[in-house]
């Protein structure tokens, strides 16, 4: 559920900030008759995101029948949903300083092609934050024993979020983005290499990779799997107390250099942030 909930706020708010700024827009350019159309094209996105999650969900449930193919079939989104992840983190670290201009830009030009335009546009800047949480969230959540707290507490980091950027936009609350999307990013870097860990697992369920009874270690004795804490760290960041060989060579494989990178790189561009350039100086009056 932490795993989900994070999930949720994360995309939910890059989704919000999107949207609160294609608003922001059309109100100071007096164009509020276009509001509806940025409506429908969020509504849309939002619906298809719901559908494309139901059918991944249906796929494994209904579609699959036997056991190793629904283990193929996980493993496979699984990885799908690592490389989401690490794209998206590091894309909105490179591209958080501009994407307020480019929107704008795009929204100029769908205004002037018509209202279709401007659905199409809110449409394609929301649908791929809804397109990515709907896979994320299907990846995070296989292994649960139920799907209802996982979905509630996606739901509640999204209401979160939209909470937030209502905030933001009214200028209520003031946050620092650049911290917040820094933390989460380090955790949802956790979070992917937890499932690029089950994603491992579910390849030697369907005898894909080897070593499914090769385990690294196991501290059953000391992680009880039944405990809050270790509930906690399964949930989170799918910290098993007998993990197989491959698991925790993904694991570190992934989780290591990804995150001294994304660190690293956050850091540098922090350092390097040119300064407000000074006022130019009055020109000297020149003499009769």
């Amino acid at each position: 559920m932490l795993a989900t909930y994070l999930i949720g706020l994360r995309e939910g708010l890059e989704a919000t900030l999107v949207v609160s700024i294609l608003i922001a827009f059309l109100v100071k350019s007096a164009r509020r008759d276009r509001l509806p159309q940025v409506w429908a094209g969020v509504g849309l996105a939002v619906a298809l995101s719901v559908l494309v999650g139901w059918l991944l969900t249906y796929t494994t449930t209904s579609l699959l029948s036997r056991s190793a193919d629904r283990e193929l079939f996980d493993a496979v989104t699984s990885v799908a949903a690592v490389a989401f992840v690490t794209w998206m983190i590091f894309w909105m670290r490179s591209a958080a300083r501009t994407v307020a201009g480019e929107l704008r830009s795009k929204l100029t030009d769908a205004l002037a092609v018509g209202s279709l335009a401007v659905a199409v546009m809110a449409f394609l800047a929301v649908v791929r934050e809804g397109l990515e949480t709907a896979l994320i969230f299907y990846s995070a959540v296989q292994g649960a024993k139920s799907d209802t707290g996982p979905l509630l507490a996606l739901i509640g980091g999204i209401a979160t979020s939209v909470a937030l950027g209502w905030a933001l936009y009214a200028s209520a609350v003031r946050i620092n983005l650049t911290r917040f999307f820094t933390w989460t990013g380090a955790l949802l870097v956790l979070v992917a290499a937890g499932i690029l860990k089950y994603g491992v697992h579910d390849f030697q369920e369907a005898r894909v990779l080897p070593g499914i009874n090769n385990h690294a270690f196991d501290i059953s004795g000391v992680l009880d799997p039944a405990s809050w804490y270790g509930t906690v760290l399964s949930g989170m960041f799918n910290i098993t107390p007998a993990p197989t060989v491959l698991e925790m060579i993904a694991w570190l494989a992934y989780a290591v250099p990804v995150l001294v990178l994304f660190l690293w790189r956050g850091g540098k561009s922090r350092a390097k942030a040119p300064a407000a350039p000074a006022a130019p100086a009055a020109p000297a009056t020149q003499r009769a």
